[in-house]
């Protein structure tokens, strides 16, 4: 059995069980198979209170150092998240806070065989800093503004161009995605796109009429889910509807926005008609999916949005932006609606059409199903395999017989070698 350890900080805890839930579902599918063992190094902002005064902050400070989510273990090392210009070594700080607590994982008898890093940037960075000290491969799946934003800043985007060198594979979520990593300069032998899937069995249709009378629904509803930022688009979902007075909109979310969101639908006279909703357990929202006609994604970039996949797991098509890796899912009449211009009179047209085609939401649903975790559980065991071999290779090649085996490694390790 191939032992993995996956490293991000974004990964869900027991104080912010929503972050990052789409990579504990990969996680946890690949473990499901049977084939892999897996623990997860997710480092945790370091901050000296733990008062919820301090909102996120707060939160990063009450998260245990060591928890276990689903029976697979994971440690929270801390490391200082540098302000300003000295952002710029995040990664180095990264690396080094968490470098202790992948000791310990080692120590405990978890001599892993790669590491499974997730965003490019600090994480990937750092994870191949860890990589080249504890002489491990990586593999680093690119998600989304990692290859989206940061590279057009030129510090982060040399050092992504360095962890991608170093990486065995470089993995993106969607194909546009990795066309973008190929247009950076990063190795093009090692691509490889590994999309995120659905759950069918966690994402379906409930009873649509049940849903609407227990959630107080009227008329046509539309769903806008997601981090209350700008780069959503929840503005423009709200002003899209505020001529359609039979519409309401539901936004499942929070963030720094949400003020503003507030006071955009009572400027525009429709705050009866627009509800705010916090983060909410998948099952909650399964329901609101349900309920609803359509959801609005509006976002100006987006590696693979699973919201969109979830929405039409319960039969609901979607209305969305033609960006990224959006086309990539919506891709046939029955998934909804795209859009080329991210504005409201765009935004309008496109629910418009959506309501007047009358999609058949079992249609819907079936086109969903196509998008299950097999596929891409498949492939990830696959390209763990070629770079466990690969590197097994190198290393019997380049190191002496008496510094082989797990136990060498565990004493390199602790040597920071």
């Amino acid at each position: 059995m191939r032992r993995i350890l996956t490293f991000t900080s974004l990964f869900p805890n027991s104080e912010q069980p929503r972050h990052g839930i789409f990579i504990e579902t990969r996680l946890r599918k690949l473990v499901e198979s049977g084939e892999v063992e897996a623990r997860v190094v997710a480092p945790v902002p370091w901050f000296p209170a733990k008062s919820s005064r301090f909102g996120r902050l707060g939160a990063c400070a009450r998260v245990p150092f060591a928890e276990s989510r689903d029976g697979v273990g994971v440690v929270h090392p801390r490391f200082v998240a540098l302000p300003g210009p000295l952002a710029r070594l995040t990664p180095m700080s990264m690396a080094l806070g968490a470098l202790p607590g992948v000791r310990r994982v080692i120590d405990a008898g978890f001599d892993f065989d790669l590491i499974d890093a997730h965003f490019y940037y600090p994480d990937g960075v750092a994870a191949a800093l860890l990589g080249k000290w504890l002489r491990k491969p990586l593999v680093i799946t690119a998600r989304g503004s990692d290859i989206t934003y940061w590279p057009s800043q030129p510090l982060p985007r040399r050092m992504m161009r360095w962890a991608a060198g170093r990486a065995s594979r470089n993995a993106a979520v969607s194909s546009a995605l990795a066309d973008e990593m190929r247009r950076l300069g990063f190795p093009d032998g090692k691509s490889v796109v590994l999309r995120n899937g659905v759950d069918p069995n966690l994402f379906y249709e409930e009873p649509r009429d049940d849903a609407r009378a227990r959630l107080h629904l009227r008329g046509k509803v539309a769903l806008s889910v997601g981090n209350l930022i700008e780069l959503k688009g929840h503005h423009l979902a709200i002003e899209a509807i505020a001529d359609m007075p039979d519409m309401t909109l539901i936004v499942i979310g929070t963030g720094p926005e949400e003020e503003a969101l507030r006071a955009l639908a009572a400027r525009l006279g429709i705050a009866d008609r627009v509800r705010f909703h916090g983060v909410m357990p998948q099952a909650a929202l399964r329901s609101y999916y349900s309920a609803a006609d359509l959801l609005i994604l509006a976002s100006s970039r987006e590696g693979w949005p699973n919201v969109l996949l979830e929405a039409m797991a319960c039969g609901t098509p979607v209305v969305a932006t033609r960006v990224w890796g959006i086309p990539e899912i919506v891709a046939a009449p029955e998934a909804g609606v795209l859009i080329d211009e991210r504005e409201v009179s765009a935004l309008r047209e496109g629910v418009r059409r959506l309501l007047a085609a009358g999609i058949d939401r079992r249609r819907t649903r079936a086109y969903a199903e196509r998008f299950g975790w097999a596929a891409t559980t498949a492939a990830q065991l696959a390209m763990f395999a070629e770079v466990i071999d690969e590197h097994g290779v190198s290393m019997r090649k380049t190191m002496p017989i008496s510094e082989r085996g797990p136990r060498s490694t565990s004493a390199r390790a602790a040597a920071g070698e």
